[in-house]
């Protein structure tokens, strides 16, 4: 079935990041820039029994919603001066706004998330949380398009095995 590209499609925060970046000044951009910084994902109660069996993953992938973010179809990203369409980016400026965080989990307190590797504002509306499993989610490749380019000009702590 083909949907229309009016179709609009209602998504419900399940709950929202507290984070200690209050605007996108100074806020890292991904989360490798960010390892030791903390924050909490705060799940609302009615979507507290999803959490059951999460304290088992180290690692998480947390889909938001970019509420800050405006939305642009170029971009000249921060690892380039050159324009690029949004959707060979990693930009937060999106048709649809959505942002992917792969976070550590370090405690579970109730329906309380703390983490981290936070590149997201505070008041952030989380969207889904999803348990990360290298085997499913680790991919090797050396096709990486103009980000090659971009990693070559990055500081040696953000171009190593972890951005690969």
């Amino acid at each position: 079935m083909m949907t229309s590209t009016t179709e609009t499609i209602q998504l419900r925060p399940i709950g929202v990041v507290r984070s200690p970046f209050q605007s996108t000044s100074g806020m890292p951009i991904q989360t490798v820039a960010a390892m030791d910084v903390q924050g909490r994902l705060e799940i609302h109660e009615e979507f507290a029994a999803g959490l059951r069996d999460i304290q088992g993953f180290e690692y998480l992938i947390v889909l938001t919603h970019l509420h800050q973010a405006t939305e642009k179809l170029e971009v000249v990203p921060f690892m380039d001066t050159q324009s690029h369409g949004v959707f060979a980016t990693r930009a937060p400026a999106r048709p649809n706004r959505i942002g992917l965080s792969i976070v550590r989990l370090l405690s579970v307190d109730g329906s309380t998330l703390h983490f981290a590797g936070n590149d997201m504002l505070d008041g952030t509306p989380v969207l889904d949380i999803k348990p990360y499993v290298p085997e499913l989610d680790v991919r090797r490749t050396d096709r990486i398009g103009w980000f090659r380019q971009g990693l070559e000009r990055l500081p040696s702590t953000l171009s190593d095995d972890r951005m690969k």
